[in-house]
């Protein structure tokens, strides 16, 4: 099928003009992924990055929904749930990080996968703080 992680184009020469997949060690990248500048966000590190990054592939919504979800767990990801539909969500956990795939066929061929990466809240298991108290009751 050709969908499977790449190298990160260790020792390979990038085009000209085409940007490179180098930053990203910690998310599969599907064979022949083109990343799509105008929709990319990225801020921060190799190893800590955030942001948003948007892909072009080739690939069909379910072939890549396929990959991502048996890829992303071998690059340290926990699966937190999938939807799979017309645009497909995956949302995985490492621990700082969460990550949301969103995969969505393009009008004539292939798909766009846009990957979002944000910080984990650290405090899950605080308790909850009331931020909206209950409205005093009528006639007391």
């Amino acid at each position: 099928m050709g969908v499977k992680p790449m190298p990160m184009n260790k020792g390979e020469a990038s085009k000209p003009g085409q940007a490179s997949f180098s930053q990203f060690q910690d998310i599969p990248i599907p064979i022949g992924a083109e990343m799509n500048l105008d929709r990319t966000v990225i801020l921060g590190a190799t190893e800590s990055w955030i942001g948003r990054l948007t892909l072009e592939t080739n690939h069909n919504p379910v072939k890549l929904f396929n990959f991502f979800k048996q890829s992303t767990p071998e690059f340290g990801w926990q699966e937190v749930t999938s939807i799979r539909s017309a645009t497909s969500f995956l949302t995985y956990t490492q621990t700082t990080r969460v990550l949301t795939i969103q995969i969505t066929s393009k009008t004539l061929q292939g798909s766009e996968v846009v990957m979002t990466v944000s910080p984990r809240d650290q405090n899950l298991g605080s308790p909850a703080v009331q931020t909206n108290p209950a409205p005093p009751k009528v006639g007391q």
